[in-house]
């Protein structure tokens, strides 16, 4: 007996595609994240010496790289990215006549 898989497409945002709500700011969040985790790995820094680094202690820096976010907004993730030597920047432009809904584009 085989059973049918029912597939469906993303919207790009997997928080949104769960109904969550201001699922736009927790995908930007994630992304910063990821970008924080993968900087921290890239320059073989333990949590201990992340954690000295970004003002936090160690817990913090491990729900940062787990992904438990509920604790850091957006600007405090813009600091630790300026701590770890990268600069942030935020473009707003109008959105073309093409496009059928407006979008946040994450890195």
């Amino acid at each position: 007996m085989t059973q049918e898989i029912q597939v469906q497409a993303s919207s790009g945002n997997v928080f949104a595609d769960l109904g969550l709500a201001n699922s736009d700011e927790l995908l930007i969040k994630a992304e910063l994240a990821r970008k924080i985790s993968s900087i921290i790995k890239q320059q073989k820094m333990t949590q201990v010496e992340a954690a000295e680094l970004l003002g936090i202690d160690q817990p913090k820096v491990s729900a940062l790289i787990n992904g438990k976010l509920s604790g850091f907004s957006t600007e405090r993730l813009f600091r630790f990215l300026n701590a770890l030597g990268r600069d942030v920047e935020i473009v707003v432009k109008t959105k073309s006549e093409s496009q059928a809904q407006t979008r946040v584009i994450t890195i």
